[in-house]
């Protein structure tokens, strides 16, 4: 059966013509065979409808002539032959084509294109030869359209219209492209596979840009979250087509679906909310790693480093590959022998000669499953039996050992079909040096078959020490590791061409020059799109008593493992406060009378600190301490002192058993923003650029003694200081500041960890996740904005409709007050609200929740508190 990977590399399919191929024309044996004829940019193909019949491939660059019936023939309207005579020698003679075709009228044409393509087969250079073949293909796009009869429906708007080439494993197909207001269409000029391709917009979940053959011009679209493959690839002839195709098909799913970064899937990663399979998936997404692109397909590490025990016990670090090392530094003595080399090249140095993903290296471990793409790729022929993939150890082994071998794995090796592990096709692989057939992969001992080989695999993808080690594999291969003086310090240093950027082939005049460098970087491999340029995060190792696989509650790291049945009373607290969360949408207004005092500052700017009874619905005291407004107020353990802060530069102490100011603490040169109280220190942020530290001793209250304030730290910034958050540990304090920077400090020794701009305008909020590993800020610009406390990486953004003044957080779920007075319900790894809840009339300035987080109380501007409670 016909197939695009009959052509040679970069050879294009044309057209199709309902022929005979007539053998012996005018002789006794004169046989005829029906079929069709192939007119390719390199060749001609004949495909018998008789499948018995071989197909029958005449290179173009072989043939002596190509000609049409002589002139009294040609008058004759029934006259439609084409003959060839081709350099195909047998026993010293020479063999003649002779083709019939269905359609007279077509005979010119199809000559003329022939004739075409000939004289460019004949070029001696292949990039004259690529430049003359490229000219025809564009001359053809260009006489055509899309055909819009294919629409699916009458009522369909086009949006645009352009040519582009469909992409599949070692093969481009061109035709025409068209996006309407429903779907997306690709229409192949050669009618093959299928007249149209289309695509339903409404169910596109995935797209990315891609950058093919190392220009920019690949446009990938999935119709799944998750899967490998994707529904179409498509190569643009120019960087604005595919730019504009993008921007419609994006503008279209942001209505129904969020786009991912490499972010918002490292946050989930770090969660827990996606697999290290998973999320090596959407990595190597991001980074242009395709299916079907065997230059830059998924790789995936090699995890397991024990192929000969019995039993794979994934409790030993020494069962895994060391991932913080490439391939090429595992084993010492290569390594060295390899530093050798590098330190006597000269410019451009690289310190391996071959790449760890490359089309050679994917169709070795898949030649089982796809062994026609191996035949295309190597000229019709499999590899040598010895250098095929015959063994799981020995191929592990030559990876270690080998003078050239540096190759990871592929996703395949993590999934659940075996089927390239087994020589069901009964291929005939060639035989072993010792006399062995090739057949199936040779399994490590502790695998019963391909399927528990596989699951096994799977368990060491995920276990644990992988886990905990991931993040130095993808520095490595996607991260800061993979280029510049890291990458040389970490030994994972490649051919320059290998790298995106690494050449411009634009400013590559000579068209051979093109072709040869193009093919060479193609036949190579390529690394990845560099996707972090800082170190990237470690993954949250929940303890090894999970709440539930879907829990959205995020478990420290530091805690330690909890038998079943030694439950401590924080272990009930946590699973209630995990339940509050998970029913956090089933929040509802609190009318239940409650005998407690609800303390509050002003909701709008006033200098009165009030004293409200719930039980009662009534102020029950008033008291007023400057002429300017108050900022926030806390109450002391104990619940005999407020702390009240104000724009007057002043923090106030109020006694309340007395009723009356206690003490005024003078300790900034601007208005005082907010205050917070942990383990006996004040923590207060101004608008006079400072976060201070203070040590307060209360007064004794009976005989009338003032606070004692100790400065212990001053925490500088460049601007004014809006708001301020301790994480529960108080080890580190967050703030956020009038120009948008995120700080985040290290209390115990006063040093900044991170500055971050984060936002544009004012920070109105900014608190710590329960495990201190994340830290979530909300803005003036509508944003909310993730940081990995460890490294200081921005790993999320989500953007709402209107600034959110005020919230509280879990770690994966946010509860906000907005600007126009709701409560929003946000699921932040999926980056949309869930819920939305009508609160007040104007905006929501203030939130407290509680520590079991099943009470919740917010001021607005609406001069309104509101209780609410948890019901479920």
């Amino acid at each position: 059966m016909f197939s695009l990977l009959l052509l040679n590399l970069e050879e294009y399919y044309f057209e199709q013509h309902t022929a005979n191929h007539i053998i012996n024309k005018g002789c006794r044996d004169e046989r005829k065979f029906r079929g069709s004829l192939k007119i390719c940019s390199k060749s001609i193909i004949f495909e018998p409808d008789d499948n018995i019949q071989p197909i029958i491939k005449i290179p173009l660059r072989d043939c002596i002539s190509i000609k049409a019936p002589e002139d009294n023939e040609a008058n004759n309207p029934f006259t439609r032959y084409v003959n060839l005579s081709c350099c195909i020698y047998v026993f010293n003679g020479r063999t003649e084509h002779l083709f019939q075709l269905d359609v007279a009228g077509k005979l010119g044409d199809v000559v003329q294109t022939l004739h075409q393509l000939y004289r460019a087969s004949c070029l001696d250079k292949m990039g004259d030869q690529a430049a003359m073949i490229t000219a025809i293909l564009q001359s053809r796009l260009a006489r055509t359209s899309f055909d819009k009869n294919r629409f699916q429906s009458i009522s369909e708007t086009l949006h645009m219209e352009c040519k582009a080439e469909m992409v599949t494993p070692l093969v481009t197909n061109p035709g025409h492209v068209c996006v309407t207001d429903a779907n997306l269409y690709f229409q192949p000029l050669n009618g093959y596979p299928k007249p149209v391709v289309q695509i339903t917009l409404q169910n596109v979940r995935r797209i990315y840009k891609r950058r093919h053959g190392l220009m920019p011009l690949g446009l990938e679209v999935f119709c799944t979250e998750n899967d490998l493959c994707s529904d179409i690839y498509l190569k643009f002839y120019n960087c604005q087509d595919r730019d504009e195709l993008y921007f419609l098909i994006a503008t279209y799913i942001e209505n129904h679906i969020t786009e991912h970064t490499a972010e918002s899937y490292m946050l989930q990663w770090q969660r827990g909310h996606l697999s290290n399979y998973q999320y090596l998936l959407h990595l190597n997404n991001l980074a242009d790693r395709s299916c079907n692109d065997l230059s830059q397909y998924p790789v995936f590490p090699w995890i397991i480093a024990d192929y000969s025990s019995s039993v794979l016990d994934l409790t030993k670090p020494e069962t895994f590959r060391d991932l913080s090392k490439p391939i090429g530094a595992l084993n010492k003595e290569r390594l060295d022998r390899l530093l050798t080399r590098y330190q006597e090249m000269p410019e451009p140095k690289f310190m391996y000669g071959s790449h760890y993903s490359s089309p050679g290296y994917v169709l070795f471990y898949l030649v089982r499953v796809a062994p026609e793409y191996m035949l295309c790729l190597q000229n019709g022929k499999f590899d040598h039996a010895d250098r095929m993939f015959n063994s799981l150890a020995e191929t592990w082994k030559n990876c270690l050992d080998g003078a050239t071998d540096f190759k990871e794995l592929i996703p395949e090796f993590y999934e659940n079909d075996s089927s390239f592990l087994v020589n069901s096709l009964k291929l005939d692989l060639g035989k072993r040096q010792g006399g062995k057939m090739v057949e199936d992969v040779e399994l490590p001992p502790w695998a019963s078959g391909p399927d528990d080989f596989l699951q096994k695999s799977q368990e060491a993808l995920e276990s644990q020490y992988v886990s905990e080690h991931l993040h130095e594999w993808i520095d490595i291969i996607f991260g800061y590791k993979q280029k510049g003086s890291e990458a040389v310090a970490a030994h994972n240093v490649f051919h320059p061409l290998t790298y995106e950027g690494g050449v411009d082939l634009n400013s590559i005049m000579d068209p051979n020059e093109k072709v040869a460098l193009l093919t060479q970087i193609l036949e190579f491999g390529q690394t990845p799109k560099q996707l972090f340029t800082i170190p990237h995060p470690r993954r949250i190792i929940p303890k090894l008593k999970s709440l539930s696989r879907t829990s959205s509650h995020s478990v420290s790291i530091t805690e330690s493992p909890v038998s079943p049945n030694e439950e401590s009373f924080e272990d009930l607290t946590e699973e209630s406060i995990t339940l509050a969360w998970n029913n956090i949408a089933k929040l509802k207004l609190d009318d239940q009378n409650c005998s407690f005092y609800l303390l509050f500052c002003p909701l709008f700017p006033d200098s009165t600190l009030k004293m409200f009874s719930k039980e009662s619905k009534t102020i029950q005291r008033s008291v007023s301490f400057s002429n300017m407004a108050l900022s926030s107020c806390l109450i002391l353990p104990g619940d005999t002192t407020v702390i009240s802060s104000s724009w007057d530069n002043h923090i106030y102490f109020y006694s309340v058993a007395f009723g009356r100011r206690q003490d005024i603490l003078m300790g900034h040169d601007d208005a005082v923003s907010k205050i917070c109280w942990r383990d006996g220190r004040l923590y207060s942020a101004s608008w006079d650029s400072t976060v201070k530290v203070w040590h307060c001793v209360p007064g004794e209250t009976l005989s009338n003694k003032k606070h004692h304030f100790e400065l212990l730290a001053e925490l500088e910034h460049d601007v004014s200081v809006n708001t301020i958050n301790l994480n529960a540990a108080n080890t580190m304090l967050a703030s956020g500041t009038k120009e948008g920077t995120i700080n985040v400090w290290d209390v115990t020794t006063a040093a900044v960890l991170h500055q971050l701009p984060c936002h544009s305008g004012t920070v109105f909020d900014a608190a710590f996740s329960p495990d201190s590993r994340h830290l979530l800020s909300t803005g003036e610009d509508c944003c909310f904005k993730v940081i990995d406390v460890q490294t200081g990486m921005l790993i999320s953004s989500v953007t709402a409709d209107e600034p959110q003044r005020c919230f509280r957080w879990d770690g994966n779920t946010i509860l906000s007050g907005s600007q126009s007075g709701d409560l929003l319900i946000w699921d932040l790894l999926g980056g949309k609200v869930i819920e939305r809840i009508k609160g007040h009339t104007g905006a929501v300035t203030s939130m407290w929740m509680n520590e079991q987080c099943n009470s919740v109380i917010t001021g607005g501007e609406d001069k309104q508190i509101v209780f609410w409670k948890l019901q479920y």
